[in-house]
Order: C-alpha cells, then structure tokens, then sequence
C-alpha cells in the first residue's frame, strides 16, 4: 500500500525556516539537505511503520530520522486513516524538542 504524504502548515514552515538558514549560509548544502528530506517522504509514502514511534500513547505517531552531514533532520508524522501520512514538524537533530 503506497500512503499519501501530506506537509502540515507547521511542517511547511519549518522545512522553509531550516532552508533559509542553509541558504544563508551555502546554497548547496541547503540544496542537498533539501533532497535528503524529500528522499525520507519516499519511505513514509512506502513504509511509515518503519520509523520508530513517538509516543507510547500513539502508535501511530511517529519519527523519521533524515541523516545529513554529521547529524541529520527529524521528522515528526502522523499516521492517518491508513492512507495518509502527514507531517507535523520538521527539526535539524541538533535543534530543541519539537513544540
């Protein structure tokens, strides 16, 4: 079964505050890291029970570990209906806890 992948606002928001900050700085790398992303949303679409859980309340809450460079992303998602994934949050490893 192959699952949709939906970007919540807050998720949107995110990928775009952690791409300006790569910009900012080295235009390829922010490239790169952006492409490591995007290669995780294949695995969610695939495989989203894969990744390990979140919670211990909701097995359907999830994350996803992005590697890049020397640490990588975290990608907070939600299992839904069994036919949709949707993203809720998007941080670099090195980053506080999610909101």
């Amino acid at each position: 079964m192959t699952y949709r992948v939906r970007i919540s606002r807050g998720a949107q928001a995110d990928l775009e505050r952690l791409f300006g900050f790569l910009v900012e700085h080295d235009l390829a790398t922010a490239m790169r890291a952006r492409e490591a992303i995007e290669m995780g949303y294949g695995l969610l679409r695939e495989f989203p029970f894969a990744c390990r859980a979140a919670s211990s309340e909701n097995p359907f809450l999830r994350e996803l570990l992005v590697p890049f460079g020397n640490a990588g992303y975290v990608i907070l998602f939600d299992i839904e209906g069994g036919t949709t994934v949707t993203m809720a949050a998007v941080r670099h490893q090195r980053e506080d806890d999610y909101r």
